[in-house]
């Protein structure tokens, strides 16, 4: 298995006329072929501006200001505008939070696929109309020839993200985004819409970035997961090291504010105190130690170290050195 993606040290800024806001501080994560990530946290966190990223598509006033973001051994930010247009679409898609808002609602669907299709592709027109039935097909639509004629607004919101889904997997990339795929979906269509996207990784061999702030869709479909807050990956570890043994306090926050169905007894569901960080003025310290309930006074002002789990494993809190530190300690107190 070979590295597919790599975001080292990654600094991204949006310079506004009321400051900079710093909406991604020191980012680094990898992808490995045929991987699953999930990136989760709440939104301002930084997840979507991360994926944006990596497909160039960050926006004046947004500015990428260090650090690097390589596909396949190739420096994305470092392409012309060309090559980046082929790498969209071709190797790396993304399917975007809403698709009624993604779809241009004045063309058919079947004229937004063919479009994908002829672009990447050199598939004539009745070969690009073929592959986009063939398309619609493989994402559980019945009846593709009629949809082919339909606009968005004519179909529900399933199958509009089914569409999108279709969109993304035109030119069979080796990289798949999804932000938010089950976003605005009743529980049935979401637990269909990740099915989908689970045997179409399997099927395809393909890479996977799922975005999102349902722990349930990562626990699920995703082999490693990187918690985001205020720009930075506070804790980064596989699925089970995240759910059954989490360094972070925001990420203990997160999944005390869920529900567990394998509970004996009714418990209320505690939520993080306070509101996300001002992002045009982050603290000195640590930025989650204001929401913090085992905030100590370092936290506030310096910023935590990274500290290295079991495997890939790491978190950067100063609570979790201090209970490593007290550890090395006894350790060579009963030696």
């Amino acid at each position: 298995m070979g590295l597919l993606l790599e975001i080292k040290n990654e600094y991204l800024s949006f310079f506004t006329p009321a400051g900079e806001v710093k909406a991604i501080n020191d980012v680094s994560l990898t992808v490995d072929d045929g991987e699953v990530l999930g990136i989760v946290g709440e939104s301002g966190s930084g997840k979507s501006v991360t994926a944006y990223s990596v497909i160039g598509l960050v926006q004046s006033p947004g500015r990428i200001v260090g650090g690097s973001v390589s596909f396949q051994g190739r420096e994305i930010h470092n392409l012309p505008e060309k090559e980046k247009r082929k790498l969209r679409g071709n190797e790396i898609s993304m399917i975007f939070q809403d698709p009624m808002t993604s779809l241009n609602p004045v063309y058919t669907i079947g004229n937004q696929i063919r479009e994908v299709i002829l672009r990447h592709t050199d598939k004539t027109k009745r070969e690009a109309h073929e592959r986009a039935a063939e398309l619609l097909r493989e994402v559980g639509i019945n009846e593709p020839q009629k949809r082919l004629k339909q606009y968005p607004h004519e179909l529900s919101g399933g199958m509009r993200q089914r569409v999108m889904i279709a969109i993304a997997l035109a030119c069979e990339p080796k990289l798949l985004i999804a932000d938010e795929p089950t976003t605005a979906l009743d529980v049935t269509i979401q637990a269909q819409i990740l099915e989908l996207m689970e045997s179409l990784q399997k099927k395809l061999g393909m890479s996977i970035i799922v975005i999102t702030h349902d722990l349930g869709i990562v626990a699920s479909m995703c082999k490693k997961i990187a918690v985001m807050y205020a720009g930075q990956v506070v804790e980064y570890g596989t699925a089970r090291d995240i759910f059954y043994n989490p360094m972070h306090e925001y990420t203990k926050g997160l999944l005390n504010s869920i529900p567990k169905l394998n509970e004996k007894e009714y418990k209320r569901l505690v939520p993080i105190a306070g509101v996300p960080v001002d992002m045009l003025s982050i603290p000195p310290g640590c930025a989650f130690a204001p929401r913090c309930e085992s905030c100590m006074k370092i936290c506030l002002k310096e910023q935590p170290p990274v500290i290295h789990g079991t495997g890939d494993h790491y978190s950067a809190c100063w609570l979790e050195n201090k209970r490593c530190q007290f550890e090395q300690k006894e350790a060579v107190t009963f030696a």
